[in-house]
């Protein structure tokens, strides 16, 4: 199982743990941000592959910030696939 740990930009909350196994997670925890709607993502997403989520959230925006707390989960979702093709590669 891998475990990321995601700092956010641009938005209330402050940090995203996320685990995943098989490229499904199965896991999120939101540091901050608007609980209950941040545990609804999380439900939600929980079960799903991350290529899944990713087409989900992305480009997501909240007030104008040019970014979300959903945006902000599929950027450390794709930060995770960068980082597992890097190691795939060497």
């Amino acid at each position: 199982m891998d475990k990321i740990t995601y700092q956010t930009s641009g938005v209330c909350s402050s940090m995203i743990d996320v685990e995943i196994e098989n490229n499904i997670i199965k896991k999120i925890n939101f540091t901050g941000g608007c609980n209950g709607n941040l545990n609804g993502i999380a439900s939600l997403c929980v079960g799903m592959d991350v290529n899944d989520v990713i087409k989900k959230l992305k480009g997501i925006d909240c007030n104008h910030k040019g970014t979300s707390c959903p945006d902000q989960l599929a950027n450390c979702l794709l930060e995770y696939l960068k980082k597992q093709n890097a190691v795939k590669i060497k």
